[in-house]
């Protein structure tokens, strides 16, 4: 399962690679939904090419997330005023006497201003890190599809919900931010063969079991423990992941993009580091091929999927 992934987080990379455009009312949309209080998870590098706007559409994204900035600033500083009131009262009260409660109390704000003040300090600074591009299931991503015989860039967030099906199946099939390849043609028969996507990728980051990882059988009565691992191609390169994608609909409710990255057996260096699956790089030749499928032709697709690129993966303990 790949479970998060390093991304090409801004629209542009896609125009420049593929030529491609912005869907601009998708992410106009998505942006205001999420200003009028949607729970939508963005990456702070997908709002930065909005940041330096090049027209009136982008301006208006733009002033999408300052606002939803500006609210979420403001509940910030609510909570750390309420947080440091806490923290002085439990400090006047341990000055007093110590106990359980009170220190309990002092532990729990404090955390809760670092935690509010880490926060504001990503809303506020305007120079990117890495972790501002890493997706986990539930945040979006750009991802590039075929319409109209045109390449474009849509925001789609990474877990699917397949067309028709009811919106409690995120909470029932939690997993469906991957596509076994195994099951393509089961589970995800509505879009294999229709709904193709492409999303650029970096590094992904599995979890995996330390014992296995290591290589060795756990004593009796050791607990194993989970860690996290980074892979990367070792050529640097990026890998144009392929991707499945719907559009879900349904009455009263806004339209939802969304997508899963389709995932197979691993190879043997990622097996070694003790994870069973590895998402699938299309070979920038197929690209066209994949992302026009005909679904009359289900083997061609297949056999995009078995001539993948296949770089060597290095591995890494996660920051």
């Amino acid at each position: 399962m790949c479970y998060s992934a390093q991304i090409q987080a801004g629209y542009r990379r896609y125009v420049k690679m593929f030529g491609a455009q912005m869907d601009i009312r998708e992410f106009a949309r998505l942006f205001w939904e999420r200003a009028e209080g949607s729970k939508a998870k963005i990456p702070k590098a997908m709002e930065a090419p909005f940041l330096d706007p090049q027209n009136d559409d982008e301006r208006q994204i733009r002033e999408f997330i300052n606002r939803f900035n500006i609210e979420q600033a403001a509940t910030l500083e609510q909570d750390l005023f309420k947080q440091r009131t806490r923290l002085a009262d439990a400090e006047r009260a341990l000055q007093t006497k110590v106990t359980k409660a009170a220190t309990e109390s002092r532990r729990i704000a404090t955390d809760k201003i670092d935690s509010s003040l880490r926060r504001l300090d990503d809303l506020r600074r305007t120079t990117l890190k890495d972790r501002d591009a890493r997706i986990f299931p539930g945040h979006y991503a750009p991802v590039l599809v075929v319409e109209n015989g045109q390449y474009v860039v849509k925001p789609m967030r990474y877990q699917c919900r397949i067309a028709g099906k009811p919106a409690n199946y995120d909470v029932r099939f939690p997993g469906t931010y991957n596509a076994r390849r195994d099951n393509l043609e089961g589970f995800w028969k509505p879009l294999f063969g229709y709904s193709h996507g492409l999303m650029i990728v970096s590094r992904f980051y599995e979890n995996v079991s330390q014992a296995r990882m290591e290589g060795r059988t756990l004593a009796e009565g050791e607990k194993d423990e989970n860690v996290v691992l980074e892979f990367k191609p070792d050529s640097g390169e990026d890998m144009l992941v392929a991707c499945l994608w719907s559009r879900w609909t349904a009455k009263d409710q806004p339209d939802l993009l969304s997508f899963a990255a389709i995932t197979d057996e691993p190879p043997a260096e990622v097996a070694a580091a003790g994870h069973d699956r590895c998402i699938v790089p299309i070979k920038p030749e197929n690209v066209e091929a994949w992302l026009n499928p005909d679904a009359s032709n289900l083997a061609a697709l297949q056999a995009i999927l078995d001539d993948r690129d296949r770089p060597y993966y290095e591995h890494r303990l996660a920051a």
